[in-house]
């Protein structure tokens, strides 16, 4: 139960994480590049066009390719995810506890400091929960990543609670 963490305060539904199951999402991150790529928001519709577009012109010109059978891409993401650094982004959780109007702040609670940050900052944050594999159980559950990169290689670690006010 070390591993659970709790999102409660000025929301309508509190919520409680569970960080271990995070590694099935489908929204978890690679670490190593989640800041390194651009943030440039693209229209959904817009993406899946361009997409469709690449796929078609390359059958035009090379013809259909078959893709690698299930069994090799099972093997492939087992291997990832095994191996992989991974983090989820707070937002979709904060949205899920619906926070109320008069929601300002979120705070982070650790075993021996708290961090505070604005509504807005905080939509940003990435939530890293897994390090070469292997979930954060020394300095865990989950480490506090800003969404601007800047605390890369110094996250807030240790939360066991995140607290909006």
């Amino acid at each position: 139960m070390e591993s659970i963490i709790l999102l409660k305060g000025n929301v309508k539904h509190p919520l409680t994480l569970d960080p271990g199951v995070w590694i099935f999402d489908d929204r978890k991150v690679d670490l190593h590049t989640y800041f390194q790529e651009s943030k440039k928001e693209e229209d959904a519709n817009e993406k899946y066009t361009k997409e469709v577009s690449k796929h078609w012109d390359r059958e035009i010109r090379e013809g259909a390719v078959f893709p690698p059978t299930l069994k090799t891409e099972k093997k492939f993401q087992k291997e990832r995810i095994l191996t992989g650094t991974f983090g989820i982004p707070f937002q979709p959780f904060l949205e899920n506890a619906i926070p109320h109007e008069s929601a300002w702040a979120v705070s982070f609670v650790g075993d021996d400091q708290t961090v505070t940050m604005s509504l807005e900052e905080a939509k940003e944050v990435i939530f890293g929960f897994s390090k070469d594999g292997k979930p954060l159980k020394a300095d865990g559950p989950i480490h506090v990543y800003k969404g601007d990169g800047s605390t890369l290689h110094n996250p807030f670690k240790n939360v066991k609670e995140i607290i909006i006010k």
